[in-house]
């Protein structure tokens, strides 16, 4: 199974800050890691908080086991 995700407004406004070759790598590498995101992720150090690399930029998300969901902040 795959785990949901959701985009918050602040990330949604982020991504179109970016150029668009670069927010469609970021949305097609978070769709691809959402069937098994801790194979791809580290965890933030003090944090329940993960991230990933996309080129140059980190992905900062939380994610709920039990849920299933990836709530990409």
């Amino acid at each position: 199974m795959t785990y949901e995700v959701k985009w918050t407004d602040t990330s949604l406004r982020q991504l179109e800050k970016l150029a668009k070759n670069v927010a469609k790598r970021i949305i097609e590498k978070v769709e691809y890691i959402s069937r098994d995101p801790f194979m791809f992720v580290k965890k933030l150090k003090g944090l329940d908080l993960y991230r990933l690399r996309v080129g140059d930029y980190r992905v900062i998300m939380s994610i709920e086991k039990k849920k299933m969901i990836i709530f990409v902040l």
